[in-house]
């Protein structure tokens, strides 16, 4: 028999939003805001894994965290031994945030455990809401950083040992904040893992529904690349004498958009988020550049021969530049990972019964789901975004009704699968 549909309260939801948006909150010159700087394990992080923490407890959540921090809600079933369904996502943010990415599938998964509770519904399996530490990426330069060493593919020595650009280690910051946790952090295999997220993009919008089924995260790959040339007078030197990073590091920009111009790597999206010279100085000739490349695709063969034209790009660049030298370094690489199709059925059926359209559709960008899809069946839930679902932007916006929308869904999924045997 298959489970009800449950709805949550949506009203207590949006608090619960907007209370958290609250920590790390500050006023957004460019856009004129009110945005989130909450970067994973910095005091407003760990301000906020403390309100979530009491929220979780308030729920009646058993709360456990591991030696990566990340934090895990136990609400038990009537079977002690069944492998539980579990929720969640992430709480840190990058440097100019909204309310919503990560936080609407922490807050809503402890929204479900809330109603419930109230309507003293049990389940067979137990329901975990979880918290991944590093999700972003930003602080120490690798992204879903706490869910990779949960589901095994980095290990928390190399995760503990990476420093922020202050050289402050992981391990040092979650000692520091009081969230080295005591428990393993290898995760047992959960029976299904469904996390719900805002889109971060306009396809929900541009097809006027509501709600998105995932079918998978399509690969993502960040190096780091660091430019050495010659500083040198602006005024004095002659160009053919210059050796100039700051040049070299424009034209790697301009090759990149050429490789996706070009459509011979597929579906790929190439972008420059950091670039940095050295001395920046308005009469020096910068003598070093420090630049981050972000590839991504959703095929992976494509984007092997994408990494290879950029690879021989820089080797050309640097044999044809006299006093010009590169290096990279590996930040992080993930493949594309297709989503289980029986839980995307479990949420599609979901959306059916609350009278929701939904559609199916490749997430673009990186979120935990696809590190724990390692572990147990997974699939993800997308929320529509306002303002072409702009994202890392205090402009990110859900409304109220949509935000209640994917929780409903969320909620009644969940319910399902911890039913199952």
């Amino acid at each position: 028999m298959t489970s009800p549909k449950i709805t949550v309260n949506g009203d207590r939801l949006w608090q619960s939003l907007m209370d958290l948006a609250e920590i790390g909150a500050y006023d957004d010159e460019r856009t004129g805001l009110r945005g989130v700087n909450r970067l994973a394990l910095t005091d407003a992080d760990a301000a906020g894994r403390r309100r979530v923490v009491a929220w979780m407890k308030e729920a009646g959540l058993a709360v456990r965290i591991d030696q990566m921090g990340n934090i895990y809600g136990r609400r038990e079933g009537t079977d002690p031994t069944a492998a539980p369904v579990l929720t969640g996502s992430h709480i840190d943010s990058v440097a100019t945030a909204g309310a919503f990415d990560g936080c609407l599938g922490v807050l809503g998964g402890i929204e479900v455990v809330r109603t419930l509770n109230e309507r003293g519904i049990t389940t067979r399996r137990p329901i975990e809401v979880g918290i991944f530490t590093e999700e972003e990426g930003v602080r120490f330069g690798t992204d879903m950083l706490g869910s990779a060493v949960a589901a095994g593919r980095l290990t928390p020595e190399y995760a503990h040992a990476l420093t922020d650009r202050d050289g402050h280690t992981l391990g040092g910051e979650l000692i520091r904040t009081g969230f080295a946790g005591p428990t393993d952090v290898r995760l047992a295999p959960p029976h299904a893992y469904v996390e719900c997220h805002i889109e971060q993009g306009p396809v929900l919008a541009e097809n006027d529904v509501p709600v998105g089924v995932v079918t998978g995260v399509q690969g993502i790959s960040w190096q780091e690349i660091t430019i050495h040339g010659r500083a040198a007078h602006a005024g004095t030197t002659p160009t053919h004498l210059r050796a100039d990073a700051g040049l070299a590091a424009a034209q790697i920009i301009v090759h990149l958009r050429s490789l996706v111009d070009s459509g011979a790597y597929g579906d790929l999206r190439a972008t420059v988020g950091h670039l940095i010279v050295h001395p920046d100085l308005t009469n020096i000739v910068p003598a070093r550049a420090e630049m981050t490349v972000d590839l991504r695709n959703p095929d992976d063969a494509q984007m092997a021969r994408a990494e290879e034209a950029l690879a021989a790009f820089l080797r050309d660049l640097e044999n044809s530049r006299p006093g010009l030298s590169l290096t990279t370094r590996r930040m992080a690489k993930t493949a594309y990972v297709p989503f289980d199709d029986s839980v995307q059925k479990v949420i599609a059926q979901a959306a059916d019964d609350h009278a929701l359209e939904h559609i199916s559709l490749l997430s673009g960008a990186g979120h935990d789901a696809q590190e724990i899809a390692a572990l147990c069946p997974t699939a993800m839930i997308f929320v529509r975004g306002e303002y072409d679902g702009i994202s890392h932007n205090p402009r990110e916006y859900s409304t109220p009704e949509a935000c209640a929308h994917g929780v409903d869904v969320l909620a009644t999924a969940l319910l399902r699968l911890a039913d199952q045997d």
